[in-house]
């Protein structure tokens, strides 16, 4: 494993970190943590050595004086991937968990360097082999693969058997740390087992629900949370949805270097988290029943979540194409929607758009008036048969290129920036930037009639919707901010933007149910 580098905590951060925590002293041979416990201190070295090392007892990367010991696991509660052994004399201080936890919202030095490389540690262990879980089950089990990408989707160390259990169980068969082994576990069996998985009643009531756990959603449970309203969020796959996956947002005010989606997450979990949210993951919505005091959404499993106010955060699935590695560009080189931001970004660049809708064309002229030049890309022998007349002009007249029967075979580049693409006739062209257009679905189905949706399925609101507010439903009480609202912008700022000012208008309509007006 090529081990990220062991980040130095400052004299005046080791000196607070020693004020909060106990100093303790290990002597060599001494286990710190390992593999299978449930939980661990924060531990900052003074003087002495730590060797850092697999199930298999292989080291992985050692830690001297003013270094720190610890992943994510260590703040999310989860059950612990590697063992820690001193291999020199050792002084440390060790911080209980929630005591760091409550430091990192009050010091912003700490809480950056502390959850970066936790966050690179995180993805250092997914690349190494034997680290994690074992997931036994062959590629053509359909449970299997679906336990594959939720691991995946929730930055799970694993090893996968691309094989039957031994034995005649049924796939898949998981093995956690510490040698427990799942027979065909859910998702929430994992997760619940790794000490992650929040176990709802089988009917909770509260103020607010949040359902979706991606950028809308998680500012909806912040806000709601911080301004007092009891707030259960519940997500179907992984906190943080699509922006959770990408490699780096650009765009994202406050951050001029950008930001991971996996620390961007992670940030805003813990802040839900802090402040009274209740973060509840893997549930899925099954069904939503408009009440006129409490609404009441239905989960997998037979759990119910009775609400005053419910606010629609699922999102959107954009249809992406099935390439080695895309995740690896997504938010640097590769993006979904094009504006401002992004004509700014790719400006004076190669950008090739792919698509053939109106939305493509509609992206290709406003990247080209930005100053890229660009080629749009799209498999059908005739660009007329899926685009308007007038935006066909309009690409001749701001010169994009068109090229027909053309589709992506592979992405070429590194650290996340991409260099060129070859296409399936085997050529390969130079792009830095790729705008996919190839349609979005919103997670919508769940809803039925509940509330009222455009044809293509997202919820209407505000005025489309007969609504009182922006982003009120055709149901009063019932919300939806972010990509699963009609005419939402289907940016990261934006939906964070709308699932805070949701909260604005969850209060509105509690007070207005209190005074009995609605």
């Amino acid at each position: 494993m090529a081990a990220p580098a062991s980040p130095s905590l400052s004299a005046s951060q080791l000196a607070r970190l020693a004020e909060l925590g106990e100093e303790r002293t290990a002597r060599i041979g001494e286990v710190l943590f390992r593999v299978g416990d449930e939980t661990y201190p924060f531990i900052a070295i003074q003087e002495g050595e730590v060797a850092i090392l697999d199930a298999s007892g292989n080291e992985i990367v050692r830690h001297g004086v003013s270094s720190f010991l610890g992943e994510l696991n260590l703040l999310s509660g989860q059950t612990v991937f590697l063992t820690a052994v001193v291999t020199q004399p050792l002084r440390y201080v060790a911080v209980d968990r929630d005591v760091l936890r409550r430091m990192l919202f009050d010091d912003g030095p700490l809480s950056d360097l502390v959850l970066s490389t936790f966050m690179a540690r995180r993805e250092a262990l997914q690349r190494v082999e034997g680290v994690g879980i074992e997931i036994v089950g062959p590629r053509t089990s359909e449970a299997t693969m679906r336990l594959l990408d939720f691991a995946r989707a929730n930055r799970l160390p694993f090893t996968w058997r691309d094989e039957l259990p031994s034995g005649g169980e049924k796939p898949p068969l998981v093995r956690l740390p510490g040698g427990v082994e799942l027979k065909r576990p859910s998702s929430g069996d994992v997760l619940r087992a790794l000490g992650i998985g929040r176990e709802l009643e089988r009917r909770e009531e509260v103020d607010l629900l949040v359902v979706g756990g991606g950028p809308a959603g998680l500012a909806a449970a912040v806000y709601g949370a911080s301004e007092g309203l009891d707030t259960l969020m519940v997500e179907s796959t992984a906190l943080g949805g699509q922006a959770g996956s990408s490699s780096r947002i650009e765009n994202y005010l406050g951050f001029p270097a950008g930001i991971s989606g996996a620390e961007l997450t992670s940030r805003a979990v813990s802040q839900a988290r802090k402040f009274g949210a209740r973060p509840a993951t893997p549930y899925r919505a099954v069904a939503l029943e408009p009440g006129s005091g409490r609404h009441v959404v239905r989960l997998e499993e037979g759990h119910e979540v009775a609400a005053g106010a419910v606010v629609l955060a699922t999102g959107a699935e954009y249809r992406r194409l099935p390439l080695d590695g895309l995740s690896e560009y997504e938010g640097t080189s590769i993006f979904y929607a094009a504006g401002p931001p992004e004509a700014q970004l790719c400006g004076a660049s190669r950008v090739a758009v792919v698509g053939g809708g109106n939305s493509a064309g509609q992206a290709a002229v406003w990247l080209a008036r930005g100053g890229a030049l660009v080629t749009l890309l799209h498999r059908r022998a005739d660009l007329r048969e899926t685009m308007s007349d007038y935006l066909i002009h309009e690409l001749e007249r701001s010169g994009v290129a068109v090229r027909d029967r053309s589709e992506i075979a592979e992405l070429h580049g590194r650290d996340g920036r991409l260099e060129a693409v070859t296409l399936t006739k085997g050529e390969r062209l130079p792009f830095s930037f790729v705008f996919l257009f190839l349609g979005a679905r919103p997670c919508t189905e769940w809803l039925g009639d509940a509330v009222s949706r455009h044809a293509d399925g997202f919820v209407l609101t505000g005025d489309a919707a007969g609504a009182a507010n922006l982003l009120e439903t055709s149901v009063p009480g019932i919300l939806a901010a972010g990509d699963v609202r009609s005419g939402s912008t289907k940016r990261c700022a934006t939906a964070v933007g709308e699932g805070a000012m949701a909260v604005q208008f969850v209060h509105e309509h509690l007070a207005a149910q209190l005074a009995g007006v609605r």
